[in-house]
């Protein structure tokens, strides 16, 4: 029995050591109050989203502030292992639509060092004002990876305009990769970068497509679309930097399918959103313990569990 109990948490705390930690980017379409007031899409929603280290939520719409409130809430309710906290955009948009970006993150897991609201274009400005929403940017510290720091790109592009807003968020990352000196940058979400809204001349002039230092995880075959008629990847994980591109857990980067995983019709799962989430998993850092410190560590998780 001692023997089968050690082994156990050996490879306890094996798992705990190396897996990974897992990014999301979620279009939960049009995220207000009356998703987070239905018992059942919630329901759904906080199993997707425990399933997450980091997420960015997207398209939330709730003038009053409390439906991403509420969310979080309950999902610090749902899953008692971890501690959840958000940092939300401000309510973005050129007229009376407005929308908000909102990163929720296991504060037990990771840190945000800062936070960083694209401007606006001012009136007059001689340049072209390319984005519907500026993207909302934030820089994570995460002392179990492999990569310690690396910067969070949150976007959600207009379809008419996808394009255009993808190519622009290179000048964004040049302008982050100056601001705050680092490589390792990742641009997620739903830039509907698929079937009618892109086009094969248009993506020659997309530099993050063209520039080979920018990764797509997400690939023009995939779907991250909920309907069965539809087969488009509007929802994608685009990575730079050595060090964070050398990270991601291969065969990791990919849609969730939370119908199929929760055997759902598509109608019910057309109440959450019409998108799926897409994720990637960032490897943990291996254990540096000495033998001493290994014989302590172990010792103390037997204890635990109330062994001699």
């Amino acid at each position: 029995m001692r023997t089968a109990v050690l082994l156990f948490v050996m490879g306890f705390c094996v798992l705990n050591v190396t897996s990974s930690l897992k990014i999301c980017a979620f279009n939960i379409q049009s995220f207000g109050e009356a998703k987070a007031n239905n018992k059942k899409v919630m329901g759904i929603l906080l199993k997707i989203l425990s399933r997450c280290d980091l997420c960015l939520i997207q398209e939330v719409r709730d003038s009053k502030g409390e439906a991403i409130q509420a969310l979080v809430k309950e999902l610090n309710r749902f899953d008692k292992s971890n501690s959840y906290s958000f940092v939300e955009s401000e309510r973005l948009g050129r007229n009376t639509y407005k929308e908000q970006y909102v990163y929720i993150y296991r504060n037990n897991v990771l840190t945000v060092k800062e936070q960083y609201q694209y401007p606006k274009l001012e009136e007059g400005s001689n340049k072209t004002d390319v984005f519907s929403r500026e993207p909302f940017i934030v820089r994570f510290h995460s002392p179990t990876t492999l990569v310690k720091d690396f910067v969070l790109i949150g976007q959600h592009t207009c379809p008419k305009t996808a394009m255009k807003e993808m190519d622009e968020l290179y000048t964004v990352f040049k302008g982050i990769h100056k601001k705050w000196k680092t490589d390792n940058v990742m641009i997620l979400g739903d830039l509907n970068a698929g079937c009618s809204y892109v086009t094969i001349k248009g993506w020659r002039a997309v530099r993050l497509r063209s520039d080979p230092k920018f990764r797509w995880l997400i690939g023009d075959e995939q779907d991250t679309t909920v309907r069965k008629k539809t087969n488009c990847a509007y929802d994608r994980i685009i990575v730079h930097g050595r060090e964070i591109i050398s990270s991601i857990v291969p065969g990791s980067a990919q849609p969730f399918n939370f119908k199929e995983n929760f055997h759902l019709t598509e109608e019910e799962a057309l109440e959450v959103s019409d998108h799926f989430p897409v994720e990637v998993d960032l490897k943990r850092k291996s254990p540096t313990f000495t033998g001493h410190q290994s014989e302590v560590t172990l010792q103390e998780t037997m204890e635990t569990v109330g062994l001699p």
